[in-house]
């Protein structure tokens, strides 16, 4: 990002951007400014959008509302409204991948298989997913948003309505590999919403998406399993139908025709770009590898959870499957996190995260099986901390390159979702061969080896730079903001 001089932005710059201060300065970018005049305007890339005829259909038969047609003169305004529909519509994609896990028997009476072949399918649609993040994803960079958006919701709804109606498991299999890849329109909101938003809000802006995530992900185990016990595997996808066929609505009515991003660059050139991502920056290989460490530790825990509350308590699996709805008070902190992290550095937002959850892990060490009030206690707090970081990290990498948000994400989504496969796997190994008090001690050594990695870098180091600490220890946003300002208004001749 290039530096500019002064502190006023333009009317160009204030696209979106609804805050009476809109020269927001992003902390980890002030120490990469080479003189004191000089200031970064963190919406100056933001709003670089290429001059494109604006669109009145979609695919050239959907009719675009006239409120939601692209006019660069009067953009439109991304509302708290909107942001609810973006978490709303990555909570119904994200579902898709986790339908299955708790009606495996359902699945293997359905289609008359052994059990040991139906579990393979909670492998094969994550692996399905992974594909969808590392080659669906970094879409969002290179198409318009919108029409990215709806061509995800209805192959996903197509392909659900196969599912529904499927007549063998190797069918079933097929689509469901299918159905892993297009289930990607969360990942793609999460940098939208992040392009989207003021500036000052942003993280509250993410936090909203990545709750949504959260609550498709357990929401889907619940439902799934109340539903497969009172009807029949066909219901289980009828309903799922109606929420995919829901979001493809609601897109199609409230979200903007915003331009692509960029236009002089190749499918090919957009994924070249994120191999270099990978291999050359500090701050997301940094924030992918935290992020990896504390995705370990969450599925670590939610898989011993599962034993710990089926072997220790008595309970069957719907009654496990409820404690999800604790979980889900947990992601309804959205908003305090991502107030929080609106006005703290991120590099401090990261560490609290960290510690919260580093804090539940020594409470369900030490009394998961003395309490089940514990257990609820670390349910919540182990939602919380993973949020709080998971925003924190998100704000940090988008601050690297905002042309680039998507394949950003993709890479630091694929990060976060390799450590869900290995918590998964470690967890139920640690289990069952060392008891849950050695999956907890497991889980705060990996958090502990997170917070090591943080501190290798202080919260001020500019992107380039590996190692270190540099820029002080100010870890609020308002008064890094007022101290520049003032540096600026009083320049040394």
């Amino acid at each position: 990002m290039r530096p500019v001089e002064g502190v006023a932005a333009g009317p160009q710059l204030n696209l979106f951007l609804q805050s009476p201060t809109p020269t927001l300065i992003e902390s980890n970018q002030l120490c990469s400014t080479p003189e004191k005049k000089d200031i970064t305007i963190a919406a100056s890339v933001d709003n670089q959008v290429p001059s494109t005829p604006p669109l009145q259909t979609d695919f050239g038969i959907l009719p675009i509302r006239q409120g939601l047609q692209w006019n660069r003169d009067e953009p439109p305004v991304f509302t708290l409204f909107l942001n609810i529909v973006f978490g709303v519509c990555s909570a119904a994609a994200v579902s898709n991948i986790y339908y299955v896990q708790p009606i495996l028997i359902v699945i293997s009476e359905t289609f008359e298989v052994s059990y040991s072949r139906v579990t393979n399918l909670p492998t094969l649609l994550q692996a399905s997913y992974c594909f969808g993040l590392l080659f669906v994803t970094p879409l969002g960079d290179l198409l318009p948003r919108r029409q990215l958006l709806l061509s995800l919701n209805i192959l996903s709804s197509g392909l659900t309505l196969v599912l529904a109606l499927v007549p063998n498991f190797v069918a079933f299999e097929i689509v469901s590999a299918l159905i892993g890849a297009v289930s990607v329109s969360g990942q793609v909101l999460i940098p939208f919403a992040a392009d989207l938003a003021d500036p000052v809000r942003r993280a509250l802006a993410i936090s909203i998406v990545l709750s949504g995530l959260l609550c498709g992900l357990l929401l889907a185990r619940v439902l799934s399993g109340l539903v497969a016990e009172a009807g029949t595997l066909s219901d289980v996808y009828w309903m799922a139908l109606g929420f995919q066929g829901a979001a493809a609505i609601i897109i199609w009515a409230t979200v903007p025709n915003y331009p692509a991003k960029v236009t002089d660059i190749m499918y090919l050139g957009i994924l070249k770009s994120m191999v270099k991502f990978a291999v050359t920056e500090p701050l997301l290989i940094q924030g992918c590898f935290i992020s990896l460490m504390a995705s370990i530790t969450f599925t670590c825990f939610w898989t011993t959870s599962t034993f710990v509350l089926g072997d220790h308590y008595g309970y069957n699996s719907l009654q496990i499957g409820l404690f999800g709805i604790v979980g889900l008070l947990g992601v309804c902190t959205a908003p305090v996190v991502g107030r929080v992290v609106d006005h703290l550095v991120p590099w401090l937002a990261i560490i609290i995260g960290l510690g919260i959850m580093l804090l539940s892990q020594l409470i369900w060490t030490t009394a998961a099986q003395a309490s089940i009030g514990a257990v609820v206690v670390v349910i919540f707090t182990v939602d919380v901390g993973i949020q709080l970081q998971q925003v924190a990290i998100s704000s940090r990498i988008f601050s690297i390159n905002s042309q680039a948000r998507s394949r950003l994400s993709s890479i630091y989504l694929v990060m976060n979702f390799v450590g869900q496969l290995i918590g998964t796997s470690l967890g139920s190994r640690v289990y069952l061969h060392a008891g849950y008090r050695a999956s907890g001690g497991f889980c705060m050594a990996i958090l502990g080896l997170a917070i090591l990695i943080l501190f290798l870098r202080g919260p001020h180091l500019p992107h380039s730079r590996w190692f270190g600490w540099k820029g002080g220890f100010e870890l609020r946003k308002s008064i890094l903001d007022r101290k520049r300002q003032a540096d600026v208004k009083s320049p040394d001749v």
